[in-house]
Parts: structure tokens; C-alpha cells; sequence
């Protein structure tokens, strides 16, 4: 009889990844230019704090491949916005996505080509179908580090370009409360 293999695995309770080699990458605030509204306080951030860690399988990136990662995206604030992702499109921009909420609590941004913007729930369990031709970011309102697991196609790549204006919503802390605000031009 031969052996089982045992597969790579997640923590399902704060998404650490194991059993297989990974890729490890931040992103600090000095890489978030103009992600942010309020440019004044971004600028008064520390640019060596990490906003968000993401670890993933290294895997095959050849077309048919998948990557599974994770995003740890930790709370804070510049200004009265939270803390969020840079946010995307893919390259290929039929590829979609899917998102498994975690860890903490947050919101997934999602934009049209068109400009039309919504906003999904993300806590431990939530599920998120994310359709080709969309735009997708990860924004934190919670006190804790909100981690999500995605799968997604190795050929889809990532065009961080085409959002240079920004998405059509801000979400903010108004005293508190969390709120979606319309914006033009991010």
C-alpha cells in the first residue's frame, strides 16, 4: 500500500498557511500613495508599517493553475478611512475569484469596469463569488486583524493600473459608525 500524502493546509481560526513552501509579502503604507483620501494624514503615517501581510502555496503558474493565499490585512486608520488593500482588477480580466472570510470583520469592495461599486459583509465563513471584470479590495473596520483565504487563477495577474483614479466608494469611520461614501476620482 502507498503512502497518503498529507495536503497544504490552513488554520481555518487565523488563516496561517502550512505544509508546503510559501511566499510571504507586505505591503507598508510607503506603498499605498494615493490609495488614501486624506493625503496629509497618509503622509504623517509611519511608511514602514505593514497595512497588510499576504502569504500563498508557491505554485505552478502555468495556465490552468491555481493560487491559494492569504490576506491579513491589519485594523487601523489614515485619517477617518480604515485601513484596506490596494485593490485590483486582473490583467485577464475574465478571471475571477473567490474569497473565504476567516478571521475579523471588514468589507469587500467589488467595482464594474463601468464604475458600479457594492459592498459584501466579510466575517468567519462568509463566502465571496467574485465575477470577471471586476475590481475587488479588502477593507478593514474591525479592532482585530481581518484575514481572508482566495483562490484564483495563476493566469489572471493583476492590473492595479487601471484604478489609478480610484473606486467609486470610501468607507469611513463618521464618529463611529461605518459608513460608504460616493465618491469622483477616489
Amino acid at each position: 500500500m502507498s503512502a497518503f500524502l498529507l495536503p497544504p493546509q490552513v488554520a481555518w481560526a487565523d488563516g496561517a498557511l502550512s505544509g508546503g513552501p510559501l511566499i510571504r509579502k507586505s505591503t507598508r503604507m510607503q506603498a499605498l500613495a494615493g490609495v488614501f483620501s486624506n493625503q496629509s494624514a497618509w503622509s504623517e503615517c509611519d511608511p514602514e508599517r505593514v497595512v497588510y501581510d499576504v502569504e500563498l502555496f508557491d505554485s505552478p503558474s502555468a495556465e490552468g493553475e491555481l493560487y491559494v493565499g492569504v490576506t491579513h490585512l491589519y485594523a487601523g486608520r489614515v485619517g477617518d478611512e480604515f485601513f484596506m488593500t490596494r485593490g485590483h482588477f486582473h490583467q485577464r480580466r475574465e478571471q475571477g475569484e473567490v474569497y473565504f472570510g476567516l478571521h475579523g470583520e471588514g468589507l469587500l469592495l467589488l467595482q464594474s469596469e463601468q464604475g458600479e461599486a457594492r459592498l459584501e459583509y466579510v466575517f468567519p465563513g462568509s463566502v465571496h463569488i467574485i465575477p470577471g471584470n471586476t475590481a475587488h479590495r479588502l477593507i478593514n473596520t474591525g479592532a482585530v486583524t481581518l484575514s481572508a483565504l482566495a483562490v484564483w487563477p495563476c493566469a489572471a495577474g493583476h492590473d492595479y493600473a487601471s484604478l489609478a483614479g480610484g473606486f467609486a466608494l470610501r468607507v469611513v469611520d463618521d464618529g463611529g459608525v461605518v459608513q460608504a461614501k460616493e465618491v469622483q476620482n477616489g
